[in-house]
């Protein structure tokens, strides 16, 4: 904990940490604050989920596009445009009278339009530090943002349903505002000018550490998205024990993530924490008694934020400076989508074996993800004695004969 320490006393950075954890709150909130809405305004959780969709892949699509953008125009100019037609989608789902149509234009538009922080905080972290504490931070990155998916969903749902889903979406709206004007107003966001990109749009994700980061990205996050549809099955959406249950997953990867955050990365650092992974979820099959399920998922919780932190790392450290925003959402969409297909998969397996089903699924998803980690190992850069910032971006200079 001195070395966490000593890293938050570097100037800028508790600042970014912070802000950039407010400004993506939102993230926790903005799904479950629609489905609520929607879900009571027509009456259907089959509209709800169209919805949804529809915002999920306007997100997805949005990723790359809009990280790639801040090369172009800068951070600020992107980050402020995406964050004012985010803000008006997310109130006119709460306040416009919509049928569906309406509904999934304003959530596709909401996606689309949702800022690109996580990018650009990634971005500027290597300007913040030097090469020896940028693993570190990216793990401690890793492990505080699993607050948001500890606090935001518990937040929304009381609002949500002890208030109205209308309160529910005015208050995603204003955090928006408020943690992205903290966000875009940092001084390191001012100062940090990503260049323009000279590849062609789509390139970095070729290169091999990046592809990792995608695949690998995609197959954990569904296995956790897996779990989440196991657990809520398991205890009803209603249970108490539900969000306790995934609460301890969450504080798992946390404890994880400042467990292990100081240790360098090495080619075999994502097969080790994937098999910590897999081999907590593969557990929680056994039984699905509450204690049981709390334990194996706190196991495997904690291989989750490490293998972030090398998913971050690996990505930064194979790029240049000016590609590093568009291989993050790159990185990015192949999470999102992971998301989505974990959620289908598991709902597919609970429909036909029970909630043992989406547990099944989600060690499946990991376990694929280990192998792959472990196939493709000479890709992974070794970062043990290596700078792991990316590269510099270099242009010809004319240079006067004499």
């Amino acid at each position: 904990m001195a070395g966490y320490r000593d890293l938050l006393r570097t100037p800028g950075v508790a600042r970014m940490i912070a802000a950039q954890l407010v400004a993506r709150f939102p993230n926790g909130m903005t799904s479950l604050a629609i489905l609520l809405h929607v879900e009571q305004q027509t009456g259907s959780y089959g509209a709800a989920g169209i919805v949804l969709a529809a915002a999920s892949v306007g997100q997805a699509v949005a990723g790359p596009v809009t990280s790639r953008w801040m090369g172009a125009w800068g951070m600020r100019r992107v980050l402020t445009l995406t964050l004012i037609v985010c803000v008006l989608a997310v109130l006119g789902l709460a306040l416009l009278p919509l049928g569906l149509p309406g509904y999934m234009v304003f959530a596709l538009l909401a996606g689309l339009s949702t800022p690109p922080v996580q990018a650009a905080v990634r971005t500027i972290y290597p300007k913040l530090v030097n090469a020896g504490q940028l693993t570190p931070l990216f793990s401690l990155d890793a492990s505080l943002q699993e607050i948001i998916w500890i606090v935001a969903p518990v937040v929304i749902t009381v609002v949500s349903t002890q208030v109205g889903t209308v309160q529910g979406l005015l208050l995603v709206a204003a955090i928006l505002v408020l943690g992205g004007a903290w966000f875009i107003l940092s001084p390191e966001v001012g100062r940090v000018r990503i260049p323009r990109s000279r590849r062609a749009f789509g390139r970095v994700v070729l290169k091999p550490p990046v592809m990792l980061a995608t695949v690998i990205g995609f197959l954990l996050i569904g296995a956790c998205s897996a779990v989440e549809v196991g657990v809520v099955a398991t205890f009803g959406h209603g249970g108490l024990e539900a969000g306790l249950v995934l609460a301890v997953f969450s504080v798992g990867s946390l404890v994880g993530g400042l467990a292990f955050g100081h240790i360098p990365i090495g080619p075999w650092a994502m097969a080790r924490r994937l098999l910590i992974v897999t081999t907590g979820l593969g557990l929680t099959m056994v039984s699905l008694n509450i204690f049981w399920l709390g334990g194996t998922l706190v196991l495997a919780g904690v291989g989750i934020a490490p293998a972030l932190a090398v998913l971050f790392a690996i990505t930064t450290a194979s790029v240049k400076f000016s590609e590093t925003a568009e291989a993050f959402g790159w990185a990015g969409t192949g999470q999102l989508i992971g998301a989505a297909a974990g959620s289908a998969v598991a709902g597919i397996l609970i429909d036909q074996s029970g909630p043992t089903g989406a547990y099944l699924a989600a060690a499946l998803f990991a376990f694929v993800g280990l192998v792959v980690s472990i196939v493709f190992v000479r890709a992974f850069p070794d970062l043990r004695h290596r700078d792991p910032s990316p590269y510099p971006d270099t242009e010809p200079i004319q240079t006067a004969r004499i």
